[in-house]
C-alpha cells in the first residue's frame, strides 16, 4: 500500500483506490485550465491567474491541507498540465496524478498528446499518473450514439498500461451499463449534474424553447444529483463525484459551498471521494474545501 503522507499535521480523511491512500478531497482542474462552466469572462480571469507559479501554490497548499491528488489533463486549453506536475514533484511535491483521456478524435487535444497517438497513454504514464479514466464528455458522445466500443477499448488499453481504470461520465446510465455489461474499471467518475445533454433532450424534459447547450449554455437540473448518487450508492466500486458546486453555481455564498459539500457526503459511500476545482484569488478555497471533508465525511454512507 502506497502511503504518501500529507506534509504537515493536517488530518484529511482517506480512501484505498487501489494499492494508494487517497483524500477524500482531490483537487480538480478545470479552473486552472480557463474551463469555469459559467463564462468566457471568467474563463478569462482564471486563465490570468493560474500562472504556473499560482498553480504550483495552489497544490501546496492543498497538500498542507492533506489532499493528495489531483485530477486534470493536458488539453489545448491547458497544455501545461504535465510540465506542471513535474515541476510540482521536483520541489519535492508529493500529490499523486489522475489524468482524464480519450483516443476518439476530438478538438481538445492539441498541442500535446494527440488522438490515436499511441503514445498518448505512455506520456501520462511516463510523468507519473496513478490513474487515466475515460474522458466522461466523450464517453457520453458515444452513448448518445450508440456506440460505446471506442470507450471499451480505450479502458483496455489503460489496464495494459498498468495504472488504475476509470470511466467518467454525466449519465447515471453509463454506470448502470459498465455494471450491467462486467466492465475491468476500478473507479467510476460521475458528475452529479448532467451538462451534456443535447438541446433535444433538455427540451424533452423540461418542454417548450429552453436556453439548452445548443445556445452555447449548460443546463443544470435540481432532479440530477438524486439520480446520479442513486447509482454511485448501487456499485461497490469506488465513485469519484465532480460538479457538487454546479460548476460555480452553488458557490454565491459560502453557506451554499458548505450545504452543497454536506448533501454530497451524505449521499456518496464510505470508499468515495469528491473532485472540486478551486480559484483562490479571492479566499483560500483549499483550506474551506478542506473544512468541509472533515467536518462531514463521517455522513457517508457504509457498503
Amino acid at each position: 500500500m502506497n502511503n504518501d503522507a500529507p506534509t504537515t499535521d493536517a488530518v484529511m480523511p482517506m480512501i484505498s483506490l487501489g494499492a494508494y491512500r487517497i483524500s477524500r478531497l482531490i483537487l480538480g482542474g478545470n479552473p486552472m485550465g480557463g474551463g469555469s462552466h459559467t463564462s468566457r469572462f471568467l474563463d478569462a480571469a482564471m486563465r490570468r491567474y493560474f500562472t504556473p507559479e499560482h498553480s504550483l501554490e495552489l497544490m501546496r497548499d492543498c497538500e498542507e491541507e492533506g489532499v493528495n491528488l489531483w485530477q486534470t489533463c493536458p488539453t489545448r486549453r491547458f497544455p501545461a498540465t504535465l510540465d506542471i506536475y513535474r515541476a510540482h514533484r521536483a520541489e519535492g511535491g508529493k500529490m499523486h496524478y489522475m489524468c482524464i483521456a480519450t483516443d476518439i478524435p476530438n478538438e481538445m487535444f492539441s498541442p500535446g498528446p494527440g488522438p490515436g497517438d499511441a503514445g498518448t497513454v505512455a506520456s501520462f504514464v511516463e510523468a507519473g499518473a496513478i490513474a487515466i479514466a475515460h474522458w466522461g464528455t466523450f464517453t457520453d458522445r458515444q452513448w448518445r450514439a450508440g456506440d460505446m466500443g471506442p470507450v471499451h477499448e480505450y479502458l483496455k488499453k489503460v489496464r495494459g498500461s498498468g495504472v488504475l481504470v476509470g470511466l467518467s461520465t454525466h449519465y447515471p446510465e453509463v454506470i448502470e451499463h459498465a455494471e450491467d455489461k462486467g466492465w475491468d474499471v476500478d473507479f467510476y467518475m460521475g458528475c452529479v449534474y448532467n451538462p451534456e445533454r443535447t438541446r433535444e433532450e433538455v427540451q424533452a424534459l423540461l418542454g417548450g424553447h429552453v436556453t439548452a447547450p445548443g445556445d452555447g449554455h449548460e443546463v443544470y437540473l435540481e432532479a440530477d444529483p438524486p439520480r446520479m448518487y442513486k447509482v454511485m450508492q448501487q456499485t461497490f466500486r469506488t465513485c469519484l463525484v465532480f460538479k457538487i458546486l454546479a460548476a460555480g453555481r452553488h458557490c454565491g455564498q459560502q453557506g451554499q459551498v458548505e450545504q452543497a459539500f454536506k448533501e454530497a457526503f451524505s449521499q456518496i459511500k464510505a470508499c468515495d471521494a469528491v473532485i472540486v476545482g478551486m480559484y483562490p484569488e479571492y479566499e483560500d478555497q483549499a483550506r474551506l474545501n478542506a473544512e468541509y471533508v472533515r467536518r462531514f465525511s463521517g455522513l457517508s454512507r457504509e457498503v
